[in-house]
């Protein structure tokens, strides 16, 4: 084996000057490098050093917050250019099964706690839901209520197609509670997995009635006339919201939920006939 023989010598100032500069470059190089790195990864993130915020925001909703979401959706993309939100409206259900599946999404508002539970219980919410609006049922009707329905009792008349939300999503549950809280029974031509397809039926005059939230019959203006009735005082819904454990877009996301639970986000919420909490 040969052995390396060490050899001591002087380095001439120059030299050393000289090295030392190289040595400097190489480090101003790699800095640069990995600055160049760093920014890239900041680009692809949801905000800059700066707190710009960017890219997309996917947000999980409820099937009745699809018209007061859209306009908040719009407003949020105004105030942050660069960004981008998203929606998947449909029933709550369905949604937080989606969720818990490994579904990507930044934002989930449920129509009910009881559906935000499944997504907690699973560990995939980030802190604690915010309940930021209630709704309230509503009997729809064809336009101007030619069966002259006037109480949810009249919905039990066998000659009336009447149509409910599916029990598992939150409108069906609140209809439930509501017919339970009236001592009706009431057997629908047809269950709906969540509150738009139900209102749809009506609105194509494939039912008679649905019941429905009062924010839907007011967004659907005059294809139904809207009913209310007193046992829905008893099925009030809450609307709890959240940012999701695992978002890809976390400081974005916190800000469209910010928005919502804001005053301008209330006032928009409002309008489109939701309480406030």
């Amino acid at each position: 084996m040969t052995r390396s023989v060490r050899r001591t010598h002087r380095i001439p100032r120059t030299a050393r000057v000289a090295g030392a500069g190289a040595a400097a470059l190489l480090a101003l190089s790699a800095c640069s490098s990995s600055s160049d790195t760093d920014s890239e990864s900041a680009g692809a993130s949801s905000s800059s050093s700066s707190g710009k915020l960017s890219g997309q925001v996917t947000v999980f909703a409820a099937a009745s917050l699809k018209e007061s979401f859209t306009t908040l959706g719009e407003t949020f993309e105004k105030q942050h250019p660069g960004t981008e939100v998203t929606f998947n409206f449909g029933g709550s259900d369905t949604l937080a099964a989606s969720i818990t599946g490994g579904a990507p999404a930044d934002v989930f508002a449920s129509a009910s706690p009881k559906t935000m539970a499944t997504v907690t219980d699973a560990g995939a919410t980030a802190g604690t839901p915010a309940t930021f609006v209630r709704n309230q049922l509503e009997i729809a009707t064809l336009p101007g209520n030619p069966e002259h329905i006037s109480s949810l009792k009249d919905l039990t008349d066998s000659g009336l197609k009447v149509v409910l939300c599916d029990r598992t999503v939150p409108c069906g549950a609140a209809a439930r509670k509501a017919l339970d809280a009236g001592g009706l029974d009431l057997t629908p031509v047809s269950y709906e997995q969540d509150v738009k397809a139900a209102l749809t039926k009506v609105e194509l005059k494939e039912a008679d009635a649905a019941v429905v939230y009062k924010t839907d019959v007011k967004a659907a203006g005059g294809k139904v006339t809207g009913v209310d009735f007193p046992e829905s005082a008893k099925a009030v819904n809450d609307y709890p919201i959240t940012l999701l454990k695992d978002a890809p877009n976390a400081d974005a996301a916190r800000a469209f939920v910010e928005l919502v639970k804001s005053a301008e986000g209330q006032r928009v919420l409002t309008g489109a006939g939701f309480r406030t909490p």
